[in-house]
């Protein structure tokens, strides 16, 4: 049976943990030919996951805000399968929950090298593939609810991600004319790598009831929630779909902050 995927060649970085391991692994699953990269040792873990499953996979340790390792990954892609249909800029860092009056310099310019330069290295190395085989494509870049409105993250954090969206909607104008798509996945609270510390504190004190209770299906996500939505956009499912950015967050983004009610109850 063909999976969604079937014949296309699939780049995914931030591939070591959460999201984008949740997503190589689905990918792999539909049939891709899945090239990975994270900086962490745990993309071969991954790796090894897709192989036990019967995928095909090649995974590498790089940096995704760097241009010679993102341009290498692609290039990799490309002399293994011959293609890239679909690159996923997923890898990202939090930078934690500093104040606007603690960040330093340095700070800003590390979560926007990774953050933002990261995915639009993506595009340029991973788009101007696709443009020039003719057969188009699809780039997915990871933004997040922080890139909407303040709230859900630091602010150099929120900042890269708003960056993000915006950067999706200007490289889907820029690649008009070659079938070429470029769209974001927004997502909420999800358990994964970058969160993996607060998951663990409300664990540990009893208090997971608590995680996720401001969106109305008052829990976190789950990676693979988030990589089905970028199976959607990866496949031909998608066609029509460009320059957007797709919130995924159990609706936590629906309201401006409220006084929450009892069920059954009305407001007074």
């Amino acid at each position: 049976m063909n999976g969604r995927l079937t014949g296309k060649t699939a780049i995914i970085t931030g591939a070591g943990s959460g999201i984008g391991r949740a997503t190589a692994i689905l990918f792999a699953s539909e049939g891709a030919n899945v090239v990975i990269g994270d900086l962490s040792d745990g993309v071969h873990a991954t790796a090894r996951a897709i192989e036990a499953a019967g995928g095909t996979v090649a995974a590498a340790q790089m940096d995704a805000g760097s241009e010679n390792d993102v341009a290498a990954l692609v290039a990799a892609a490309i002399s293994r399968h011959g293609a890239v249909n679909v690159a996923y800029a997923n890898a990202g860092i939090s930078g934690g929950m500093p104040g606007i009056f603690d960040l330093t310099v340095e700070d800003w310019t590390e979560i926007l090298r990774v953050n933002l330069i990261g995915p639009w290295l993506m595009v340029k190395h991973a788009g101007r593939a696709m443009m020039d085989a003719g057969n188009g494509g699809s780039i997915i870049c990871t933004a997040s609810v922080a890139g909407l409105r303040s709230g859900a993250g630091s602010p150099a954090y929120s900042a890269s991600k708003a960056a993000v969206i915006n950067l999706v909607q200007t490289s889907a104008q820029q690649l008009s004319g070659t079938n070429v798509r470029v769209n974001a996945i927004c997502p909420g609270l999800v358990e994964s790598g970058m969160t993996e510390r607060a998951f663990i504190y409300a664990r540990e004190k009893g208090v997971m009831e608590k995680v996720g209770r401001l969106n109305p299906l008052r829990r976190a996500g789950q990676p693979v929630e988030i990589a089905q939505t970028a199976l959607f956009l990866a496949s031909d499912a998608s066609s029509y779909v460009n320059g957007q950015a797709i919130v995924v967050d159990g609706g936590l983004s629906s309201s401006h902050p409220v006084t929450r009610q009892e069920t059954g109850k009305s407001a007074a």
